[in-house]
């Protein structure tokens, strides 16, 4: 029996269906499981994505993308291929992609999130573990220093460090990747202790998150318009090296990622402050899903390929892995 997904120089192909999922080059038909420039490209023919995607997908590939949009669980059939997407906790709209064809079942995961069962990912529905012959899992952060702690902490810890700054009467710029993070960051914050000036990319997907229906609070466009006191109290969410529109001041800048768990990333040059906040799996996490879907075999990708395939293997299962042009780049904006 053939593999349903195979990989391509485009991407990672499904033969009887004849579709991509998540390819880096121009197809005819793709589906795609986020909108994240390591996922979601322009220029292919025809896109299938969640619903829920919709408005992020064409905020950052344009409003005349051909996608046809799916609900969460929805089944369409392709040659004979059976088709659904499912929550991946991730950001908003982000999905796995469910195949069955000739008595398999595949599940390709994107990037997801899944933690401790009393926390998730605020702005989109939680990961949904599916039960298949063959996983095809993210591995971003497939290493065992990699272990989150509780968001509520990290959370009370960026309060404490925007209200301390406040006091001082200096601006907190929080770099964080505008879909996704920001939008997280947004949920998660004290919202009373001062202003919230963003970013014009945050702001883009902030509109797109409103429109799905996703309450954030309200923010203000980071520009000449807000006064110098008001700045003085604001946290400031920006892109990762995104030029601000206007003089800062004085000012604090932290970085919210999951790669602020290194040493290293921490010290890089013009950050004061790294706080461990992550839309991925984290080591516990990927072994916590992996094995929820029952799976014997797992192709790992998309990050830390070996040490995972190399666990996998030692727990008795069939582990191999895809290498994709993005490697461990992670939240590309």
């Amino acid at each position: 029996m053939s593999d349903l997904v195979t990989l391509r120089p485009e991407g990672l192909y499904c033969a009887a269906g004849d579709f991509f999922i998540d390819p880096w080059r121009a197809v005819d038909r793709a589906v795609i499981t986020h909108a994240h420039a390591d996922h979601a490209r322009a220029g292919h023919r025809h896109v299938l994505a969640t619903a829920q995607s919709e408005a992020v997908l064409r905020c950052r590939l344009g409003a005349g993308l051909p996608l046809q949009p799916l609900a969460y669980g929805e089944v369409v059939q392709h040659r004979g291929v059976r088709i659904s997407l499912h929550p991946a906790g991730h950001v908003l709209g982000s999905a796995q992609v469910r195949l069955e064809h000739a008595g398999q079942v595949w599940v390709a995961s994107g990037d997801y999130f899944v933690t401790a069962e009393d926390e998730r990912n605020p702005t989109c529905l939680p990961f949904e573990p599916l039960r298949c012959d063959c996983f095809i899992t993210e591995s971003t952060f497939g290493l065992p220093i990699y272990r989150w702690r509780p968001q509520a902490e990290v959370l009370a810890e960026i309060d404490a460090w925007w209200r301390g700054n406040a006091a001082q009467g200096r601006a907190s710029v929080l770099q964080a990747y505008s879909l996704g993070k920001a939008q997280r960051l947004l949920a998660g914050v004290d919202a009373g202790i001062g202003p919230i000036a963003v970013h014009a990319s945050v702001a883009a997907i902030n509109e797109a998150y409103r429109a799905t229906g996703v309450h954030l609070p309200q923010t203000v466009l980071l520009d000449d318009r807000l006064d110098e006191a008001s700045l003085r109290r604001a946290l400031v969410i920006a892109p990762p090296m995104a030029q601000a529109s206007r003089p800062l001041g004085e000012h604090r800048v932290a970085f919210a990622s999951g790669w602020m768990q290194l040493r290293s990333a921490r010290r890089r040059p013009g950050l004061d402050r790294g706080f461990v906040l992550s839309d991925h799996a984290d080591w516990p996490g990927l072994q916590r899903a992996i094995a929820a879907t029952g799976a014997e075999r797992v192709i790992v990708t998309h990050g830390q390929e070996a040490e995972l395939v190399r666990w996998l293997q030692e727990q008795g299962l069939r582990a191999e892995s895809f290498r994709t042009v993005f490697g461990g780049a992670g939240e590309p904006d």
